[in-house]
């Protein structure tokens, strides 16, 4: 296998990622709004010695990028592949699957992919706001002042929450809060709604395997939630965020 650095530009993060003979030998991820800082180079190109020092990349015969940002910046020497593609072939790669339902939770949106023999069958995908998806439950915990890892833990009990605006979220919150209403019950609440917006997605592709990747994925509850909702085995890989860039190294 050709050394292959696979870039995934997102909406929060851009992800870095090479494949070796044992396996992923890079993992690296900077904020986007300062990889556009650290590694621009002139008008939108990047800069390649920036990025290489920022990422720690080395030995690599070519860069094959994805991602929410991917046409925003311009890289030497780089090829582009859509996002359901890159994401089908991480989560193929990384869990030795053909046959799943793939759920990519990120930051501003949402894509659901059906893949069958290891390639893409279909998707949908929720990209018209952040609704539902990690910039939702960022700006819940931020509300509620506590940690992800501690929202990720709850989902008994929890509250039925009307709105899944990224914004009008947390007035909604405001309120549970002044209501009296038990902080667990309320984060339980906004993982529920992650997990009751993503059904309807979910209920056109039955499988009994669904993937979890993005951020969102390392929430317990959220995959907790979704295995009772829809009877399904659900699994997330070692390196969920990594997912989008290590597809682009098998791409």
């Amino acid at each position: 296998m050709n050394a292959t650095l696979g870039v995934d530009a997102g909406s929060r993060d851009v992800k870095f990622a090479m494949i070796g003979p044992d396996g992923v030998i890079l993992k690296h991820t900077i904020d986007t709004v300062q990889f556009y800082i650290k590694c621009r180079g002139d008008n939108r190109r990047v800069d390649l010695k920036k990025l290489e020092a920022e990422s720690g990349a080395c030995g690599y015969e070519r860069i094959v990028a994805t991602g929410y940002g991917r046409n925003n910046v311009e890289i030497d020497n780089c090829s582009v592949i859509p996002e359901i593609m890159a994401h089908a072939k991480g989560a193929v790669y990384q869990t030795g699957l053909a046959d799943f339902t793939l759920v990519d939770l990120g930051g501003q949106d949402t894509k659901v992919i059906s893949v069958k023999n290891g390639t893409v069958d279909d998707f949908v995908m929720n990209d018209k706001c952040a609704a539902g998806s990690g910039r939702y439950l960022e700006n819940i915990a931020n509300t509620l002042g506590v940690s992800m890892d501690r929202l990720s833990e709850c989902e008994d009990d929890p509250l039925v929450m009307s709105n899944t605006c990224a914004i009008f979220g947390e007035s909604e919150v405001v309120g549970l809060v002044s209501d009296g209403e038990p902080l667990e019950r309320i984060l339980a609440g906004a993982n529920r709604t992650v997990v009751m917006r993503l059904l309807p997605m979910l209920g056109k592709f039955r499988n009994d395997t669904i993937v979890t990747t993005g951020g969102v994925a390392k929430n317990r509850a959220i995959r907790a939630m979704m295995a009772r909702e829809t009877g399904a085995r659900v699994i997330a890989p070692e390196a969920p965020q990594l997912n989008g860039a290590i597809g682009c190294c098998m791409s």
